[in-house]
């Protein structure tokens, strides 16, 4: 069986929503029994905006850049670790470490972007870190939803 989109769960009334249970059930009961099945319930994800990328290469990094003299990818790195943690790992008998994760792609290295609050608190975590050096990283767009409600 090929993998299929999402199914959405919107919310809507009681009749409706159980009309849509009720075609889940039949779904379910129509997969093959003697195969194994997962099955992932969470709420929708709102993946994070060019805009938002945009914003932290173009807004947060400079500042950052011209104060401490790294470039930008040695400091979104460096920051990276810092949020997400790191994790060790070998090559040819070697131990290296990386970041757990980005901001594009999950632990096990597949394209997963943060949503777009995720990706504001990794930006409110900048502007934190920029101000305990003494370096202001100004808001963007207050559109952009930066920092999580």
């Amino acid at each position: 069986m090929k993998n299929r989109p999402p199914i959405p769960l919107p919310a809507e009334s009681p009749e409706e929503r159980a009309e849509r249970i009720r075609g889940l059930e039949g779904f379910l009961f129509g997969l093959p029994a003697d195969e194994d099945w997962e099955m992932l319930v969470r709420h929708p994800k709102t993946e994070r905006s060019e805009r938002q990328n945009n914003a932290l290469w173009g807004v947060a990094y400079p500042p950052l850049t011209n104060y401490t003299g790294h470039t930008a990818p040695e400091l979104h790195d460096h920051f990276l670790r810092a949020w997400f943690g790191e994790v060790e790992y070998e090559v040819l008998g070697m131990k290296h470490t990386r970041p757990r994760r980005t901001t594009t792609t999950d632990e096990q290295g597949k394209r997963d972007l943060l949503s777009t609050d995720d990706f504001a608190n990794f930006y409110a975590f900048l502007q934190q870190q920029g101000a305990e050096l003494g370096v202001w990283i100004p808001d963007p767009d207050p559109r952009l939803r930066v920092r999580a409600a």
